[in-house]
Formats: C-alpha cells, structure tokens, sequence
C-alpha cells in the first residue's frame, strides 16, 4: 500500500503586465490565492501548470530578461519554502535558465526538504518555442524513483509523441505528471493506459485532471475552481480478464475491502489494487496466480510468432 494525496493546479496566469521588480511579488500573490485551497488537504505532491510563473503580457525579450531575473529566482525560492513549510513535493513547471546559458521548458520535482530531486526537459516543445523563444529541446525521459513509486514527465506538446510515450512504458512508472497549456483530450487517458500508469494533469486554463491506470477520471477542475484533490494508491497491477476471472473473484473472498477492483467497463481491463500492508499487489497476483496484462499481450505475441 502507498497511498498520496495528489494536486493539480491550473489557475489562468495573470493578465497585468507588473511593474519591473515586481514580478515576483505579483505571482507569489497569485499563487497563494490557489495554494490557499489545496494546501488545508494536507498534499504530498502538487503539480503545477506549465510555465507556472510566466506573465502572458510580457514581449519575448522581456520574458526571456525575466527567466534570467532575481525575481523568477524568487518565485522558484517561493515554492521551494512551500514545500518545507508544508512537508509536501512541489512539480515546478518553468522556463529555467542553464548553467551553459541557454534556456529549456523545464519540470523540477521539489522534495519535502526543498531540494530538487529530478528534473525534465520538455522533449518537445513546438517549433516556433525554439525558433522564437530560443528554448532548446530536452533529449531522453527522466523517471524518478520517489517514496510513492516511480515517476515520469511529460509537458505540453510532448504529448502527442509516441517515441517519448514509448520510452514511459519500458520504464515501469507508476505516475505521470503532465503539466501544460494544452489539454491533449483522449491522450491522456492513452498515455495512462498505455503506460499502465496514474495520469496526474495541470493544464492552464482547462480541466486538470487525475486518471488511474485504466483509463478512469477519478478527479478534476471545474470552471468554478482549478484545481482537484484526490488519494492515490500506487500499490496496483493491471490484469486482463481473460483468464483470471476466478482467481480474482479468490482474491476478493479472502481479502474482501482489503483490496479493491476497479473495472472500467469496455476495455476488458482491471485495475487491482492492494488496500492492506500485509500484501503488495504484486504478491497478490503471484498467490492466485493472477497474470498481467502485459505478460498476457506478450504471451499472445509469442504464440502467434509476432
């Protein structure tokens, strides 16, 4: 069993354009008028939205003089003490500069000390980001191993790339953190799924939203409020129904609430989750002999010479 409180946040940024030097007291301001409402909930990790510190109403120039200020250093040192003060994991979305001097769309998963424990590049930013904007292209997936499983990033337009969804998938991760401008629609649930992984999505300006590794929506945004709250599990394995119809049902008569099977509907998948200390999913599956879903696609491969 390991179970997190998850939120994601995407709050529309702020439409002034702030006087200079003043840049970091606005969007602290900003901030905390959003954190002010998650926070009471006692989160491990919040997600933040891509470009979480970004003025749309900044020129190029002066956005890019901004990335480079003392006060974009301050909104990073902001959040920073928001993870300390809270004991909880902060995904920072932002433009970052590097030490060579060039600039990248970064994720920088912050830790309950404050220190940043991994950071993502965005693989894929769109063309007119580099060519404009003069942000440069990450080159590989980056997964973190964490207190709650592993996890993996992904933002924005890196969405609709199946070479870096495919890196996800042979890496095993048990939680995606996406955070964005854009929404991706069905690509979220097909990132989730296909990675057999939780979807945790801060989009600006649009629904955020947590998936689990089937597909389902277990929370989201509304247009009222920006930003959800739930528990995960990441002690789960995806099984397919074929086959294990018995042994699941075996499963459930002895362990009754102490584990959980959620059944999307229409996909023939399910999701097992282990509710109790006493047994990993994993070592549930190996009791009843319970086989997943991907051993299950590789069998079929392997008996069709594929």
């Amino acid at each position: 069993m390991r179970k997190l409180k998850l939120s994601v946040l995407g709050p529309v940024p702020p439409q002034e354009l702030p006087a200079r030097g003043r840049e970091g007291l606005l969007m602290r301001k900003h901030w905390n008028r959003y954190l002010d409402h998650v926070l009471p909930e006692n989160p491990d990790l919040i997600v933040l939205h891509e470009c979480c510190n970004r003025f749309p109403a900044m020129t190029r120039a002066d956005r890019l003089a901004y990335y480079d200020s003392d006060c974009c250093r301050d909104v990073f040192d902001f959040f920073r003490q928001t993870a300390r003060d809270n004991h909880c994991c902060i995904a920072y979305s932002a433009v970052r500069k590097t030490a060579e001097g060039t600039f990248r769309n970064s994720t920088q998963l912050i830790g309950r000390d404050g220190e940043v424990s991994a950071v993502y590049d965005k693989n894929f930013p769109m063309i007119e980001e580099t060519q404009i904007q003069k942000i440069l292209p990450g080159e590989k997936e980056i997964v973190a191993d964490t207190e709650f499983g592993r996890v993996g990033f992904a933002i924005c337009f890196d969405l609709n790339f199946d070479h870096l969804r495919m890196r996800y998938m042979k890496r095993n991760v048990n939680l995606l953190l996406f955070s964005s401008m854009y929404h991706g629609g069905i690509m979220q649930q097909y990132w989730a799924y296909s990675c057999r992984s939780y979807f945790a999505g801060a989009v600006s300006g649009r629904e955020c939203s947590i998936i689990n590794p089937v597909g389902t929506k277990i929370a989201a945004s509304t247009d009222y409020h920006p930003f959800a709250v739930a528990e995960i599990n990441t002690d789960y394995e995806v099984v397919h129904l074929d086959g294990n119809r018995e042994k699941l049902l075996a499963a459930v008569k002895k362990y009754g609430s102490r584990i959980k099977i959620h059944d999307p509907g229409h996909l023939g998948s399910v999701l097992l989750t282990s509710e109790t200390p006493d047994s990993t999913a994993s070592q549930i599956l190996r009791e009843f002999e319970i086989e997943r879903l991907d051993d299950y696609f590789g069998r079929v491969m392997e008996f069709f010479n594929r």
